[in-house]
């Protein structure tokens, strides 16, 4: 019996997709590549943008053809886009094939149902966002040297245009505890990087005692034996503290790699957004950390074309983004999500505006971006091995402490290996190095 799954979405949708994998292989099934072959079909969905939900609601019926040539086969449907009745109901409405429907906090009972399949028709559908956080979880990891690690779950920030509060629930932080002894268990695995996953990870602690948040975690994974480094996302501006920033700086294992929306340069847009902080506070705040980690890599999302947006607004985003100078920026359209404040507004931007600011801003960015990456060239970094390249076997990739994509030549595999390499050129995306002997 074999399993298939198709993820759609961000890390916390594969770090879920990786939950649900090791379940169905406790339950004596074994992951296949091939569609034709599957006997479980289980998509993991995405909510957060229109063009993502075109792309599930295409491969989720083409699914239908499959079941009536095989009908023992189960579909299933996860995660987000799903952890709503209306969406759900919506879903299944014209979609007869689709066999289980579990929200972003029902996957721990994909085993129960698949064993209900055996004896009742269905559809069977859970999407109770109030399930209390279940330990002791199993994830099928795709790389054996660097996995996820979920902190907390759901978010309380309802920024206007999000849809994530409303598909995953309230914060809830697990213990720190728990977190510590996953990551223990990690580490013994043969894992040397851990990525701490959250909608929010500064607010982790929330519900907690008062020694329970994120700067004292990141200071307690600090001390893990073995771990050689530590990631975080997503983090929001407005809970960036001076004492997480204090605990970056005296770790030696968390990577000086910054991710922090800002999303518009623009108060007006900004408090639209409900986003909880202005343009001079998201300043400031970029440059302490520059001032505390003078080599720090900075990156960022930015949404254009929100609602209400001028041409004023738009060029206070672009002059922020060239004073600021990060080093990558990840640029959106803005896209309207039903149920969330924002798409219910009478002032949204014509699509081919939005289209031709984003070309703006990219051009910006794509500039500063080779210009960053070019300072990089004649120094050496230490790299965290990903493997040789599909197309050139000679030729293998790493990552810096600040997740930049470096490539080198190397006879040796150093696939989750510490590795010196001088960075010899650059381009907008990533580098060519030298392995240093």
């Amino acid at each position: 019996m074999y399993y298939y799954i198709r993820t759609f979405g961000c890390q916390m949708n594969q770090h879920d997709s990786q939950f649900a994998a090791a379940l169905l292989e406790k339950s004596g099934y074994e992951p296949t590549a091939n569609l034709d072959e599957a006997d479980i079909v289980l998509v993991n969905t995405c909510s957060v943008r229109e063009s993502a939900e075109k792309k599930i609601f295409g491969f989720i019926d083409s699914l239908i053809l499959r079941k009536r040539i095989k009908p023992s086969l189960r579909v299933v449907i996860i995660g987000c886009m799903v952890s709503a009745e209306e969406a759900v109901d919506n879903l299944l409405k014209k979609r007869k094939h689709i066999d289980i429907v579990l929200g972003t906090r029902s996957i721990h009972r994909l085993p129960h149902y698949l064993e209900l399949l055996e004896s009742e028709s269905g559809p069977f559908v859970e999407i109770d966002l109030d399930h209390e956080v279940v330990e002791g979880r199993i994830h099928k990891r795709e790389d054996f040297y660097r996995a996820f690690l979920t902190i907390m779950y759901g978010c309380d920030n309802f920024c206007s245009y999000c849809i994530v509060p409303y598909v995953r629930g309230r914060e809830t932080s697990r213990s720190m505890n728990d977190i510590l002894a996953e990551a223990r268990s990690l580490v013994a695995d043969g894992v040397k990087e851990i990525t701490l996953l959250g909608q929010n990870v500064n607010s982790y602690g929330k519900g907690l005692s008062e020694e329970e948040n994120f700067a004292n975690l990141l200071l307690a994974m600090e001390k893990i034996d073995g771990l050689e480094r530590i990631r975080y996302m997503t983090s929001h501006p407005k809970d960036f503290s001076e004492e997480i920033i204090d605990a970056i700086a005296s770790s030696s294992k968390i990577c000086r790699h910054f991710h922090l929306p800002f999303q518009a340069g623009s108060d007006r847009i900004l408090k639209a957004m409900n986003r909880h902080y202005n343009r001079e506070k998201y300043r400031d705040l970029i440059l302490n950390i520059k001032n505390h980690f003078p080599d720090a890599v900075l990156t960022t999302d930015i949404i254009v074309g929100f609602p209400g947006e001028s041409e004023e607004d738009f060029c206070e985003t672009l002059s922020l983004l060239k004073e600021l100078e990060f080093d990558l920026a990840y640029t959106f359209l803005y896209s309207p999500r039903r149920g969330t404040p924002a798409a219910e507004s009478d002032s949204q931007v014509p699509q081919s505006v939005k289209k031709e600011r984003l070309l703006r801003l990219m051009d910006v960015q794509n500039g500063i971006s080779l210009k960053k990456n070019k300072a990089m060239v004649g120094k050496t970094y230490m790299l965290l091995g990903e493997g040789p390249s599909r197309t050139d076997p000679k030729v293998q990739s790493g990552r810096t402490d600040g997740n930049k994509l470096v490539h080198f030549e190397a006879k040796e595999d150093y696939t989750g290996k510490l590795v010196p390499v001088t960075v010899t050129s650059a381009n907008t995306w990533s580098m060519r190095g030298q392995l240093l002997k």
